[in-house]
């Protein structure tokens, strides 16, 4: 099985207090949590893709979290994830660390990156059934602003029409943040973000 999750910001103190509001009431009970998560949803031999921001911990610290940690481990490098900077930390835990990437889901084609990129590859195509091929994951913007101003693009894009080889279609526009509050701090696969994305959206323009 195949899971994702974006920005954990392991060890993190000011982002629990300030900006997310985490509401843990300190790290130690933040990592902990995130772990135990973590660990009741991946077993071993489950692929997890990590979208970048994983820990702003040294790489002693960092090792020991990612050790605890199941599954086998794919890091898409976040702004935040500057314990690779370190030369003795163990990249050899992960089974690939990159800041791009393209890949397959149980025939889908996903695109891996820790910042959201508007114009993706395979964003117009579909499968012969309508449902699109390709889905956009990510990071980076956690629930702010940012995230707000990304919706409404995939709104209007969604909304905007096309000429496709004289077929005129609407542009599918599956981009995802893959941010773990959204998730409950748990890795999900695409098909479970895919119905928690569409139903926070939902609930946006419900909302207004």
């Amino acid at each position: 099985m195949k899971y994702y999750i974006a920005d954990c910001h392991f060890f993190h103190k000011n982002l629990n207090e300030r900006m997310d509001k985490r509401g843990f009431k300190d790290i130690d009970e933040m990592n902990q949590t995130m772990i135990e998560k973590w660990n009741a949803k991946v077993r071993k031999n489950d692929e997890v893709y990590i979208l970048g921001d994983l820990s702003i911990g040294r790489a002693p610290e960092t090792e020991e979290i990612v050790k605890r940690l199941n599954g086998r481990k794919f890091l898409i490098i976040g702004n935040h994830d500057k314990f690779l900077r370190d030369k003795k930390f163990n990249r050899n835990l992960f089974i690939e660390i990159t800041p791009y990437k393209e890949m397959h889901d149980d025939r889908r084609k996903i695109i891996l990156c820790h910042y959201p990129v508007f114009c993706y590859n395979g964003q117009y195509r579909r499968f012969e059934d309508g449902s699109p091929v390709a889905y956009m994951m990510y990071g980076h913007v956690h629930n702010t602003l940012d995230q707000e101003l990304v919706d409404k693009f995939i709104e209007q894009t969604r909304v905007t029409q096309k000429d496709n080889f004289g077929e005129i279609i609407n542009i599918p526009c599956n981009m995802i943040n893959c941010f773990c509050m959204y998730s409950d701090y748990t890795p999900l696969s695409l098909d479970e973000w895919i119905e928690l994305n569409e139903k926070r959206m939902q609930e946006k323009k419900d909302a207004v």
